[in-house]
């Protein structure tokens, strides 16, 4: 009987140890999520952006990432602070892995630079043109209306390899991808050369076509090119916001924001033309609740 229960209570002292062991495992795994986390500044929400962007930020805040850092900002109950760097080469590198900042706003799902969140809202490459000039209804880059017309590209993107390919080269005007936007704005320039008739038509990604698209002159039609996807190539997108590998913790807390303020978010985008679309590819129109 002694016996007996000595060896229960080696048993038992071995499950105890046991048990502490995990607890002490579980301990390390926390304090290691913790320490990473430890690299976001919880005082204010520092975001990493391109000081002259437009339609997405500037120095002055009159982006819709601007507004949509706000609305982060707001639920967190911190205020924005930003680490201005032009998005072009080596824009991650200096400003979210730098530590500079701890959240990139608008980025694209399965950059392999960051860690991304739930997709902030999806677009497509969009189709740009002014109404009553021979092209209404058109929906398809490879429509026979736009045969011999001059439609505008911008270098190096989708929109260049998608016009080549609907044979509309020969025609075609080139505008520049890099360029410092404090200085020059090729899709500024590309839309107003629409109005001004210099051009018929332009492809651009559908978020930039849409804000200048309803800017500075008449209306202008902005059709997502979601029905030539699976003719030419990847199109559209999903967008998220892009926090630091490993920073868990602070993703998972930008995802519960997301969820919560969605509507928000959407009523955003929607008041700067973001040409929305769902899962289906079928538009968004209002904000989803």
């Amino acid at each position: 009987m002694v016996a007996k229960n000595s060896s229960l209570n080696k048993l038992a002292g071995a499950a105890i140890c046991g048990l502490g062991f995990l607890t002490a495992l579980t301990s390390a795994a926390f304090a290691v999520e913790g320490h990473r986390s430890d690299l976001v500044n919880r005082q204010v929400l520092r975001v990493c952006a391109d000081p002259a962007n437009m339609p997405f930020s500037n120095e002055k805040e009159e982006g819709f990432e601007n507004k949509i850092a706000h609305i982060i900002a707001e639920e967190l109950k911190v205020p924005v602070t930003y680490t201005w760097f032009p998005q072009a080469t080596g824009f991650t590198r200096n400003t979210l892995l730098a530590k500079r900042c701890d959240v990139i706003i608008g980025t694209g799902q399965g950059d392999e630079l960051v860690l991304n969140t739930n997709a902030l809202y999806r677009s497509a490459y969009a189709l740009i043109y002014k109404p009553g000039t021979g092209l209404d209804g058109v929906e398809s880059i490879f429509d026979p209306k736009l045969k011999g017309k001059r439609v505008g590209a911008v270098q190096g993107t989708p929109s260049a390899t998608l016009i080549a390919k609907a044979g509309l080269m020969d025609k075609a005007r080139p505008y520049r991808l890099m360029v410092d936007r404090r200085y020059d704005d090729p899709s500024a320039d590309m839309v107003k050369d629409i109005r001004s008739g210099e051009i018929d038509a332009g492809v651009m990604w559908g978020p930039i076509a849409g804000y200048y698209g309803s800017h500075n002159g008449d209306k202008l039609t902005v059709v997502p090119l979601t029905k030539d996807v699976d003719k030419a190539g990847r199109l559209d997108f999903r967008i998220t916001m892009g926090v630091r590998q490993g920073d868990d913790l602070w993703k998972r807390q930008l995802n519960d924001i997301i969820r919560k303020r969605q509507a928000d978010i959407d009523k955003v985008l929607l008041e700067y033309g973001v040409p929305m679309i769902d899962e289906d590819s079928k538009p968004i129109t209002s904000p989803r609740s």
